[in-house]
């Protein structure tokens, strides 16, 4: 009996039609059973109820090769033509592959990475893989995540590729499957295609559970579901959802604290509802006609949140574990977690709910998401925690979502709009602020800290103030609003004074290092000597501009002695 070995990826398949003409390609999950695209099963007529008896399924990777004939398993067939939505089935071998080989599809989140997908393209029906970059959301609605062209002129996916696995290079999932590819986009030069996550084809085909691995995207809930109704009727949690739906879409990093109540574990929470714009398994279960008429900026795109977790009764161990778990992370402890995570590539989007509901909050926080929060905004991750009260002191934070009224008196009365005009210009002065901390805070010893955003917060109360206009909140919003714009102010003129004293050093050093090579020469060895250090202390992050300031001094002296003397 001839011995059975594998090439590498032994999970890849063809599926061809009956008279053996490829139509796409498949998962071998195990002996008896392979995962494709539902459209690669009708065109070759094997649909249920369709013209052919079933398909053929050849391997690509076993030596010696194996055809076999497989059909629809009962019930696992999901297609909704005309629409990224489904396009999945498991097929039933009708004799073993006899690989022995069994194929877990993980669930991993879709927000970045590389990945490789081999299929069957016309011209090279033996198959040829390409590599592609995971962009997340293929559209507002829809359940596909969407996959771009690595190189220009490399291979890449078209009819034949329908089916294949989505393998992750590199990173915590390395040379794992975490999806299937359904579609492929050509316009010219421009090139894409989409494929269906792990949680979306288990949540179409329950049946695969065993096949799968990793943790859900979504465990701020007991499982999956519709979009909440009539959540969004309220103005203020309309207001709420609306603010951190910009700050997730948009370019924003940091920690946000937002204001959570008890309904958050029945499901029927503001925060639940955005948490399920995003989630790959509850978008099988919503509309399009939910998401495209959902209210401007109250749905995400697809997996544009990586974890969500509900810490209520939860020890630190178990929030630790269900982070370590659903990143791939090596970590044993929570020091290392943190390290982990804030070092991750791409950035992640985290979600915590009940924060002081937990087993121990002062643990939690003292432990795993204070540390997460001092590096958030430098690291690029987007943290977002929900308190049922009010967040304790000691954890910083970016942004508060706090729902409850400003308290305090103004001077005089206003109306929306002189309010919604101060509260835009403070969010124009923010936005600045924050591009030019992000280029500059991490670079100078001593750099002042961005405050706070303050028009998130206040958007959120001009949104419930104005409907009962005249309100004294009005005036209250319109005050905090000045005084915010007057504290960012102050910190980008802090800012911006640093910048001013590191490109006065560096061109003074420059000016007289020109002068000194015209006088002296290159190479002049004790004047090196002084500008060495210099040059070093303007370049070594977080610069010491005092410091520098004295080496620099100490150089230009120097020069402009050896000058006099001359």
């Amino acid at each position: 009996m001839t011995a059975h070995h594998h090439r590498e990826n032994p999970w890849r398949v063809r599926v061809d039609d009956e008279g053996g003409s490829p139509c796409g390609a498949g998962v071998l999950l195990d002996d008896m059973h392979v995962l494709t695209c539902a459209h690669v099963v009708r065109d070759a007529g094997a649909e249920p109820r369709g013209t052919a008896s079933g398909v053929l399924i050849r391997s690509v990777a076993c030596s010696p090769e194996w055809t076999r004939v497989a059909r629809v398993a009962p019930d696992s067939w999901v297609h909704e033509n005309g629409t990224r939505r489904g396009d999945v089935a498991l097929l039933r071998l009708d004799e073993p592959a006899g690989c022995g080989n069994r194929t877990r599809l993980w669930k991993a989140p879709l927000s970045g990475g590389k990945v490789r997908v081999y299929g069957f393209p016309r011209a090279e029906p033996y198959g040829i893989s390409t590599e592609a970059v995971l962009v997340g959301a293929g559209g507002r609605q829809g359940e596909w995540g969407q996959l771009q062209r690595v190189n220009a002129g490399d291979p890449w996916i078209e009819k034949g590729y329908s089916g294949a696995g989505v393998m992750a290079l590199g990173g915590a999932f390395d040379r794992h499957v975490i999806g299937i590819v359904v579609a492929d986009y050509v316009d010219g030069e421009a090139r894409a295609a989409w494929m269906l996550p792990t949680e979306t084809i288990l949540t179409h085909l329950p049946q695969i559970n065993d096949f799968t691995g990793g943790h859900r995207s979504n465990e701020l809930e007991p499982s999956g579901g519709g979009l909440p109704k009539d959540v969004l009727d309220d103005p203020l949690r309309l207001a709420m959802t609306q603010e951190l739906t910009r700050l997730l879409e948009g370019g924003w990093a940091g920690t946000a604290v937002v204001a959570t109540d008890s309904s958050l574990r029945a499901g029927s929470s503001w925060l639940v509802r955005l948490v399920r714009t995003a989630d790959p398994a509850s978008r099988a279960t919503v509309s399009d006609a939910e998401l495209s008429g959902a209210p401007g900026d109250t749905v995400l795109g697809l997996g544009s949140i990586d974890a969500a977790y509900d810490a209520c009764d939860k020890s630190v161990a178990e929030v630790r574990g269900y982070l370590v778990g659903r990143f791939g992370l090596h970590a044993g402890n929570d020091h290392e977690a943190v390290l982990e995570l804030l070092r991750r590539k791409p950035s992640a989007c985290v979600v915590v709910g009940r924060v002081d509901r937990a087993a121990d909050p002062d643990a939690l926080v003292r432990d795993l998401l204070r540390p997460l929060a001092l590096s958030a905004r430098a690291r690029g991750l987007r943290l977002v925690l929900g308190f049922e009260n009010r967040p304790p002191a000691e954890l910083p934070y970016d942004v508060s979502l706090d729902p409850a009224p400003l308290s305090g008196t103004a001077s005089r009365s206003v109306n929306a709009a002189e309010v919604q005009a101060a509260v835009g210009q403070l969010a124009a002065k923010e936005g600045k602020a924050a591009r030019l901390q992000s280029e500059w805070g991490l670079k100078f010893f001593g750099a002042p800290r961005l405050p706070p955003r303050a028009a998130p917060r206040l958007r959120i109360r001009l949104a419930v103030a104005r409907t009962t206009e005249p309100n004294p909140e009005l005036a209250t919003a319109h005050a905090e609003a000045v005084r915010a714009r007057r504290e960012v102010e102050g910190f980008g003129n802090a800012l911006q004074a640093l910048i001013d004293t590191y490109e006065d050093l560096r061109t003074s050093l420059e000016l007289h290092r020109v002068r000194a090579a015209r006088y002296f020469g290159e190479e002049d060895r004790r004047l090196a000597e002084l500008h060495a250090p210099a040059a070093r202390a303007l370049q070594s992050v977080p610069i010491d501009l005092t410091a520098a300031r004295k080496l620099v001094r100490r150089y230009i002296d120097e020069v402009n002695r050896r000058i006099d003397e001359g």
